[in-house]
């Protein structure tokens, strides 16, 4: 019997594939965790507009269950004096309205005022919440915003909004199954780890280099 050290090895590729998949597994992982412990706390702060991304709507036009939290979250934001203006960002999925206008109807019912509320209908996406609200909040000489989403959803969509130029804090909707049920959270939170991991670009975005400067919130109020 030959000794251990002259036993046959691992070829290259099989060697190369587990190593792969080992810091693959820890990069998933590793930023699951950054994910999970980045959305689950508070950090609205004062701002010209909260923004409000938007999650399925059911048949019948009725609000699933993170897109009623998420507004209402929102609305808890506008009447603490927060930011004087919402606006809503999401477009029609398989069952109409937007995603929008069903969180602009449920906002109105718990009192916000109509005026104090913008639409945003034509995004599909987490790319598009921040491109197409970009272009209304430009309209609104609005810099300084509060997004607001899942937990899960809240690292993805700060950086999306860093990237479009605009100064972000969050806060996050904590009161869905997505969030409250353990098996829901992990696969929401890995998953979205993986999509960022697929986008590595979008996790070196940062804050607008005149962030800080006095003049940078031209506010909406």
């Amino acid at each position: 019997m030959p000794p251990l050290s002259m036993s046959a090895r691992p070829g290259r590729v099989r060697r190369f594939v587990v190593v792969s998949v080992g810091v693959m597994t820890c990069g998933v992982f590793g930023v699951a965790w950054w994910v999970d412990r980045f959305g689950q706390r508070e950090r609205a702060a004062p701002s010209d507009a909260v923004v409000v991304l938007g999650a399925r709507v059911l048949a019948g036009g009725v609000a699933s269950g993170p897109l009623r939290a998420r507004t209402e979250k929102a609305v808890e934001l506008y009447k603490s004096g927060v930011a004087p203006r919402l606006i809503f960002s999401g477009g029609v999925g398989v069952n109409p309205p937007s995603e929008a206008r069903v969180m602009m109807e449920l906002a109105t019912r718990m009192g916000v005022p109509p005026e104090a509320c913008t639409l945003e209908e034509s995004s599909h996406s987490t790319a598009d919440n921040a491109r197409l609200t970009a272009k209304l909040l430009r309209e609104l000489n609005a810099r300084r915003v509060v997004v607001v989403s899942d937990p899960y959803h809240l690292l993805r969509a700060r950086q999306y909004f860093r990237l479009n130029g605009f100064e972000v804090t969050t806060s996050p909707a904590l009161l869905t199954e997505r969030n409250i049920h353990l098996v829901d959270r992990a696969y929401w939170t890995v998953r979205e780890a993986v999509a960022l991991l697929l986008h590595p670009l979008v996790l070196w975005a940062r804050e607008p280099q005149d962030a800080a400067s006095p003049d940078v919130t031209a506010s909406a109020r």
